[in-house]
């Protein structure tokens, strides 16, 4: 995913709208691609606010599901009496799948042969995984009762039936009452945690694949602004009780009515995105030179190679802006070629023969987890500081409704139905999703100044300094747990998060442009090792899977032996801390 961005940014560096010979390459692939038996020129034009907002809406529906399953599917596990150990054990299913499943889909939707194109019809499959979770997290529990479990033993549910059952026993919150619903419910939960968190990966790519070079920059802002705007609003939609509407009455509950209205808005944007655009089939790009992206290598040859002609497009800025609009002129153009620059045509195969050989093969199981136990010093402390981090950054983002619902307003997920503890609880829940509703918010404005703010402070500090008040934030969080510390410090949240999708890619494509790896008295030393920068960021974004299957082990017994939520806190604090030290040892280029 990020190692397209990466990449894509690199080339849209090298292009310009004011560059003749970049316009000339775009309009003359833009042309032949009308030309086809379908009309793919809209791959090598810019795009309108609108087409960008289209292909971007992907985002915002994923992050609506991920903002449901984060506020809700702990509390859920909760009451139908499941630990916390065991809670945040069934939390690493998905991150042990995804460790492993998720290079290879990259794979397979670089080398897909479907006529529906290469992007889409992986974005199709993990939508249905995502539709199937939004279904079964908040309605395992009723399909249980369906199956045959014994849900709430309302005969004994508290005092007022006489009963001196403890609250646990009273509200039947235990496994053996609802043995279909949690694995029903888990089962739900794997399938929307694995596949939101996969399915970034091929809609970013069908959005770069969709863009030209110079504007991929503003349409990754597009896509991260949206991204934010998803989890705001999701969040949001969570803080509501919706009970007290007549839309929650109808859709039997807060729960319930929640991921109905992220269900619809999750199919409504996934219809948006994958209606935008068609894409070029792979047989077609692999058999036509003019029907590939206009990467950086194909730039840099062209330069290189055709000087004479770049000076005399560049000395004919009229017959230029003809081109654009008169086919006339373009075949002018194209006879001044054929006629003064015969071998230009014998260049360019030769030129795909070599693009060919120097692309960067699809990433394999094998080389990615050979890359992984073979790395440089720089990439191995990079990835170490972002494992920190984003075990820091999970455990918040897992467990904080939890959190809020026991440590700040003292509920009890396991309380009787319709208990002042559980009502408690629900409120807090609720109250939590404001919180990480203002968290979403805060992380798309840092993704927007954290540039500039590289500009005025360096790279270091920048990256460093998030990690800290993140830190510092949950600590105070932790020992002072307030309905105003929850609202004000979601907002570290929401930097570290910004941090962690913008700095750790940034540092890895400095490397690879700058083939710097290893810096020795000021020198750089040359990598002996072949390292790709697509498999080296895919490593980089693995640090999640494996940062969530430790936080779900160990979170857990955590909690038990400390007998508080707020150990969540000071976990993260902990970590983020960790992950700040080791960012002292990162190579900054």
């Amino acid at each position: 995913m990020v190692g397209v961005t990466a990449d894509s940014s690199q080339a849209a560096q090298l292009s310009s709208a004011k560059n003749p010979m970049i316009k000339y390459m775009l309009k003359q692939r833009e042309n032949h691609a009308r030309d086809q038996d379908a009309d793919y020129s809209h791959v090598f034009r810019r795009k309108t606010r609108f087409e960008l907002f289209r292909l971007s809406a992907i985002a915002m529906a994923i992050e609506f599901a991920y903002a449901a399953e984060t506020s809700f599917v702990s509390p859920i596990l909760l009451q139908i009496g499941i630990d916390h150990k065991h809670m945040t054990m069934a939390w690493g299913l998905s991150p042990l799948i995804g460790f492993f499943v998720s290079p290879l889909l990259g794979s397979i939707s670089d080398r897909c042969k479907l006529r529906w194109g290469r992007r889409r019809p992986i974005i199709s499959l993990l939508s249905l995984g995502i539709l199937c979770g939004l279904i079964l997290v908040p309605y395992g529990k009723n399909l249980g009762v369906w199956l045959g479990d014994v849900g709430h033993n309302h005969t004994s549910a508290g005092p007022e039936h006489g009963s001196d059952a403890s609250p646990g026993v009273e509200s039947g919150a235990s496994p053996a009452n609802f043995k279909y619903a949690a694995i029903l419910t888990i089962l739900g939960m794997v399938l929307l945690d694995f596949d939101a968190d996969t399915c970034q990966t091929p809609a970013r790519t069908y959005l770069l694949d969709m863009c030209v070079p110079e504007e991929q920059p503003k349409a990754l802002t597009m896509f991260t602004l949206f991204a934010g705007f998803g989890g705001t609003i999701g969040y949001a939609i969570g803080g509501i009780d919706w009970e007290t509407t007549q839309i929650g009455a109808v859709l039997g509950g807060n729960i319930p009515t929640v991921f109905s209205l992220v269900t619809i808005i999750f199919v409504v944007c996934y219809l948006i995105t994958v209606t935008t655009f068609r894409e070029i089939p792979l047989q077609l790009i692999e058999g036509d030179e003019l029907l590939r992206p206009l990467s950086e290598a194909a730039i840099k040859k062209e330069l290189k190679k055709n000087n004479n002609a770049i000076y005399y497009i560049q000395e004919t800025t009229t017959l230029e802006l003809q081109m654009a609009d008169d086919p006339k002129a373009n075949n002018a153009l194209q006879g001044y070629q054929n006629s003064y620059l015969p071998s230009i045509k014998a260049k360019s195969k030769l030129q795909d023969v070599e693009t060919q050989s120097e692309a960067e093969p699809p990433v394999s199981l094998r080389a990615y987890l050979k890359s992984i136990f073979i790395m440089p010093y720089s990439m191995r402390m990079l990835a170490l500081t972002n494992l920190f981090c984003w075990m820091g950054h999970v455990t918040y983002c897992l467990y904080f409704t939890d959190f809020v619902g026991e440590a700040v307003f003292h509920g009890d997920p396991t309380a009787p139905p319709n208990s002042a503890p559980l009502l408690l609880y629900e409120e807090g829940v609720r109250f939590g999703c404001w919180g990480m509703s203002i968290y979403a918010f805060s992380c798309s404005i840092y993704s927007l100044s954290v540039t500039k703010l590289m500009k005025w402070f360096g790279t270091k500090a920048v990256y460093i300094s998030g990690m800290i008040y993140y830190g510092v934030g949950m600590l105070i969080l932790g020992l002072w747990p307030t309905k105003w510390g929850v609202l004000v410090f979601s907002t570290s949240a929401g930097i570290l998060y910004g941090t962690l999708f913008t700095m750790p890619f940034i540092l890895v494509a400095n490397y690879h442009a700058k083939n710097c790896f290893s810096v020795r008295n000021g020198e750089t030393v040359p990598l002996k090792q072949a390292r790709g920068l697509g498999t080296d960021v895919a490593i980089i974004s693995s640090m999640v899977f494996i940062a969530q299957l430790i936080v779900s082990v160990s979170v857990g017994p955590l909690v038990a032996w400390m007998e508080t939520t707020c150990a969540i806190l000071y976990a993260s604090t902990f970590l983020s801390f960790a992950a700040a030290i080791a960012a002292m040892f990162v190579l900054y280029v």
